[in-house]
């Protein structure tokens, strides 16, 4: 039997039913506790194996896949409709980090944690005035003994109001030019200087948050690196988080556009020729997500193509939200009341709330600047 096929009967015999077909976007942490008694029982059963976190080594809750194995598993959790057990920041992005950079201590009190989803983890680097331009960050942090002080505010905050951790990037000297003044530091949300405010979105949720540091203490022992030496480590946190970004994992996905134009528009040429251009660039992009992996020489590493993933992928998604919407005619302009079903109100919001994955992250324009200089090599 082949890794394919154990891993497929294993997640037909231990995936509840009720469960196939669902998307959970479980990210762990204090505040989210697992009430669904099936989505438990899964959840369960994956970390006891290691799935939360595949390729991490058993050590720290995974189950020591290596590339090939981390394929099995997604496939045999795609095409048996089973939810993908954990996601998030955590699990996505500081854990890669954390087993590249991190100290062995860091690794010992933090990433059993995050795999096992006892505690959620939220991304500090935006500010207000610093939000492509993130270099020019003011949130200071001043050394103290053995820990740092913290003042200052981070804002577009993903579910900071329900993380238990943060990991920021935060200015540690001011004397010398701003990428070398950064260091990069993990926070305990529950220090009483620290204030979560929510941001109404435009599709009526408040994911985001501005997060206000006063004299919020951060362990020294929880910098990452080297002080004043962040932004390096900055820029590789931001090659993984576009990774997940590229493979979809915070981004909302759009229903299969074929069955849309079937229950919308069955007949519309010019609708069934848009829905066919956007099927083939989605499959483009597969294939070249594929070979890109089948090329890569370190397996599992995060390069500068993963902004080339990240910029085509939320452009594809919300490409393909846009023509859902527009499918749908008079039945995508719903916001609540009669006259919508749920799938309907609900697509409205997902195609809103896509706009914003153009700009998370990195922006669009952003990946385009770092695909020219980085993957083709153009002049500045």
């Amino acid at each position: 039997m082949t890794l394919t096929e154990e891993l497929g009967h294993w997640v037909r015999a231990n995936c509840p039913a009720e469960l196939v077909g669902s998307v959970f976007k479980y990210g762990g942490g204090s505040h989210q506790a697992i009430t669904d008694p099936a989505f438990r029982a899964w959840f369960d059963a994956c970390f006891d194996r290691g799935f939360t976190v595949p390729d991490w080594p058993k050590a720290y809750g995974g189950a020591g896949f290596d590339k090939a194995g981390v394929a099995a598993l997604r496939e045999a959790f795609r095409v048996n409709g089973a939810p993908v057990p954990l996601s998030g920041a955590g699990a996505e992005m500081l854990g890669p980090l954390l087993l590249e950079m991190g100290t062995d201590d860091q690794k010992i009190r933090h990433l059993p944690k995050i795999a096992s989803g006892e505690i959620r983890w939220c991304q500090g680097d935006s500010e207000p005035g610093a939000g492509s331009d993130l270099a020019s960050l003011q949130t200071r942090a001043s050394a103290q003994g053995d820990h740092y002080l913290v003042n200052g505010s981070k804002i577009w905050t993903s579910n900071a109001y329900m993380s238990d951790w943060m990991f920021a990037l935060v200015r540690t000297d001011v004397d010398v030019p701003k990428q070398e003044g950064i260091s990069f530091v993990l926070i305990s949300m529950d220090d009483p200087g620290l204030t979560v405010n929510q941001i109404e979105l435009i599709n009526g949720e408040s994911e985001f948050c501005q997060v206000f540091f006063d004299d919020v203490k951060a362990e020294k022992r929880d910098l990452v690196g080297q002080e004043n030496r962040g932004w390096g480590i900055a820029k590789r946190l931001l090659q993984f988080e576009r990774s997940a970004v590229g493979e979809g994992s915070f981004i909302p996905r759009s229903s299969s556009l074929p069955e849309i134009l079937q229950g919308y528009a069955p007949g519309d040429v010019a609708a069934g020729n848009r829905v066919l251009d956007h099927e083939m660039r989605k499959a483009a992009f597969d294939l070249t997500k594929k070979r890109a992996a089948a090329e890569q020489k370190t397996p599992g590493a995060a390069t500068f193509a993963t902004s080339t993933f990240k910029h085509l992928s939320t452009r594809l998604e919300s490409d393909g939200l846009d023509i859902t919407v527009a499918l749908m005619g008079a039945q995508g302009t719903g916001w609540h009341g009669t006259g919508f079903s749920n799938a309907e109100l609900a697509t409205t919001r997902k195609m809103l709330l896509s706009k914003g994955f153009l700009i998370a992250g990195g922006s669009s324009e952003v990946q385009l600047n770092i695909i020219a200089k980085r993957v083709l090599g153009l002049l500045d």
